[in-house]
C-alpha cells in the first residue's frame, strides 16, 4: 500500500470544506422545498450521491495515509456524522414525494429556515477547521437552533394530536416532523464531534 506523505494531509481539510460545502447546499435545497412546496428531491438525491463520494475519499485517505493531520477515529467520525446529515435530509425530501404532500405547515417550513442555518454554520466551522481557530462560536449556534427546532417539533406534534383526526395526514406529518428533528439532531451531533476534535488538538 503507498504512503502518502503529512504534507499531502492539506487534503483532508480540503475534503471537509468541500462536504460542508454539500451539507449546506444539501439543507438549504430542503429548506426551499419545503418554503415552496415543491419537490426538490431529484437535486437532494444528487447532493446525497456527490456527499457519499467525498465521505468515500476520505475513509480511503485515511486507509492510505500513514500520518494524519487529526485522529482516524475523529476523521472518520466527523466524516459519517456529516454523511448522515445529508442521509436524512434525502430521506425527508424522498418523504415529502412519497406522500405527495403540498400544503406545507407553518412549523415544516420553519423547521427547514433552521436546517440552512445550521448547514451554514457546519460550513462556516469546516472552512476554519484547520487550525481549530473559532469553531465554538458555530457549535453554540447549532445547538442553539437545535433547541428552537426541539421545541417547535414539541408543539407542532401537540397541535397535530389535537386538530387533524385523519389517520393518514397525522402518519405522514408525524414521520416528517420526526425526521426533520433528526436532521436538526444530526446537525448538532456532527458539531459537538467538531468541537470535541478543537479540543483535542488545541
Amino acid at each position: 500500500m503507498k504512503l502518502i506523505p503529512l504534507p499531502r494531509g492539506q487534503r483532508f481539510f480540503d475534503l471537509f470544506r468541500k462536504q460542508g460545502a454539500l451539507v449546506s447546499e444539501t439543507l438549504t435545497e430542503l429548506s426551499k422545498s419545503l418554503l415552496e412546496g415543491k419537490s426538490r428531491h431529484a437535486r437532494l438525491m444528487d447532493l446525497e450521491h456527490e456527499c457519499d463520494d467525498v465521505t468515500h475519499q476520505i475513509f480511503n485517505l485515511v486507509n492510505s495515509t500513514f500520518i494524519t493531520p487529526l485522529d482516524q477515529e475523529d476523521i472518520l467520525l466527523l466524516a459519517s456524522s456529516l454523511d448522515d446529515v445529508v442521509d436524512l435530509a434525502e430521506e425527508a425530501g424522498d418523504k415529502i414525494d412519497l406522500y405527495r404532500i403540498q400544503n406545507i405547515t407553518d412549523p415544516a417550513k420553519r423547521m427547514g429556515e433552521f436546517l440552512a442555518k445550521a448547514g451554514i454554520e457546519l460550513a462556516a466551522a469546516l472552512d476554519q477547521l484547520e487550525g481549530f481557530a473559532q469553531l465554538k462560536p458555530h457549535r453554540l449556534e447549532i445547538h442553539r437552533l437545535e433547541n428552537e427546532g426541539d421545541r417547535l417539533t414539541r408543539a407542532a406534534i401537540g397541535e397535530l394530536f389535537s386538530k387533524v383526526t385523519d389517520a393518514a395526514e397525522l402518519v405522514k406529518w408525524k414521520d416528517t416532523y420526526d425526521l426533520l428533528e433528526a436532521t436538526m439532531d444530526a446537525c448538532e451531533h456532527a458539531a459537538n464531534v467538531l468541537e470535541t476534535i478543537a479540543i483535542k488538538n488545541a
